[in-house]
């Protein structure tokens, strides 16, 4: 029955990742290619506007009105739609792509895929404690699934072609997301129920009646400071999500480095990335036991100094060591802050605001920090390459190392500020609220 119950959740987690693995890594390069380089910072920095505000509203929802594994398909639904839109929309318009029609479809899918990360996290969770499980020993292997999921996605759209063109290229990425998004939203509607915890009348607050109560956690320092090292660190998050393709592919135009392989298979490169996820994930349980929340967390915000110092040093001639060192630094980077950040709420509330509680996180996180970070990416980049065409295709071009350095410097000196300020609970099981 156990066996059964991780089995489900494993199909859950793959797709789950894999919708967001089709575009994530390789839009960019679309972008760029459409003459859109330079507003590659904006529309991933919609993914962390959207988180401002989306996870915590859908986790009052799952807590309150509609069982988590429930909008947990319906969110998926609503993405595939607006996803497969952008994708017909870049069809038709070929290279004359114009941003406001563009945007605006992408807006709305990633509006309502991104509180499925901590929707999916929850139902996980829940689901796992009904069954008598260990979050934190249980939990981990079953999220790796996630990951290979990212990476068949990646791969998928590397190495398919339609019209002798790669979908990492084209607006085919958009598609591929799509049908797998709906074959989730499909999937939710079979996975055990998750009762919302909450009644909605009685003598509840109003801040409790909206689910706001989960900012009380600001009360405990502890979780305070938390939360706002989360936000610093979730600037990093999704800077080589929306560069490094862009940045890897810019190579082909570059004589010494023109046809070599990995120029030319940016995502699978990249894709090296999501496999050492893998290992990251496997390896939480032993690092939260035996090095407790602040060196897991201190581990990963050096592991991000080493990832853009190494895009910044690396090329992929006789630099590709580098490149390939990065991508396996990248495992640490973000499960040893993500998937720690995300056991590490939900071991420290209650359960009548867990979904809230990891709403919050995604909001820090993947809201706050991302958006700040992404834009703030964007003006960097902007600063130190330009634009220029190459067979009617959009390359982007220039000091591409001075702005990895400077974005492994903004990592350092969060990791130092992290050492001076956050102090570990004796404790951390206890509940904060």
């Amino acid at each position: 029955m156990k066996n059964s119950i991780k089995f489900r959740l494993i199909v859950m987690n793959v797709l789950q990742w894999a919708a967001w693995g089709a575009y994530l890594t390789s839009m960019g390069t679309y972008l760029a290619s459409v003459g859109l380089g330079a507003r590659i910072g904006i529309f991933y920095a919609m993914q962390g506007i959207v988180s401002i505000f989306m996870p915590t509203l859908m986790g009052i929802v799952a807590d309150k009105l509609i069982p988590a594994q429930k909008l947990l398909g319906i969110c998926h639904a609503v993405s595939a739609a607006a996803m497969a839109a952008a994708g017909f929309y870049g069809m038709t318009a070929g290279n004359d792509v114009v941003f406001g029609i563009l945007f605006p479809l992408y807006a709305v899918s990633v509006a309502f895929y991104m509180p499925t990360i901590a929707l999916s996290n929850s139902v996980a969770f829940k689901v796992l404690e009904q069954n008598g499980l260990d979050t934190v020993k249980s939990f981990p292997p079953i999220r790796v699934f996630g990951t290979i999921g990212f990476i068949c996605a990646m791969l998928f759209v590397n190495f398919v072609k339609a019209d002798g063109v790669q979908f990492q290229n084209s607006y085919n990425q958009f598609f591929t997301s799509g049908v797998i998004s709906l074959a989730m939203f499909l999937y939710c509607f079979t996975l055990p129920a998750c009762p919302c915890s909450q009644s909605s009348g009685g003598e509840q607050s109003l801040s409790e009646r909206f689910g706001l109560n989960a900012f009380a956690l600001f009360k405990n320092r502890n979780m305070a400071t938390f939360f706002i090292f989360s936000m610093l660190l979730g600037v990093a998050l999704q800077i080589t999500n929306g560069f490094a393709n862009p940045f890897i592919t810019h190579f082909k135009v570059i004589d010494q480095f023109a046809g070599t392989w990995g120029a030319e298979n940016a995502n699978a490169l990249i894709s090296i990335s999501q496999i050492s996820e893998t290992l990251g994930i496997l390896l939480i349980p032993v690092a939260m036991r035996f090095f407790g929340i602040k060196k897991v967390m201190l581990i990963a915000m050096f592991a991000w100094v080493f990832r853009f110092g190494l895009f910044g040093a690396g090329n992929p001639g006789s630099g590709v060591w580098m490149l390939i060192t990065s991508m396996l630094v990248y495992g640490i980077a973000f499960d040893f802050f993500n998937i720690s950040g995300a056991l590490y709420t939900n071991m420290r509330t209650s359960e009548k605001m867990q979904n809230s509680a990891q709403g919050l996180f995604m909001l820090m996180t993947n809201g706050i920090g991302a958006t700040i970070g992404t834009l703030s990416a964007q003006a960097v980049v902007n600063k130190f390459t330009h634009s220029i065409e190459v067979d009617g295709a959009s390359y982007m071009v220039g000091n591409w190392d001075t702005a990895w350095y400077i974005f492994a410097g903004y990592a350092l000196v969060v990791a130092i500020l992290f050492i001076i300020l956050f102090r570990e609970p004796k404790d951390p099981t206890v509940k904060v609220a």
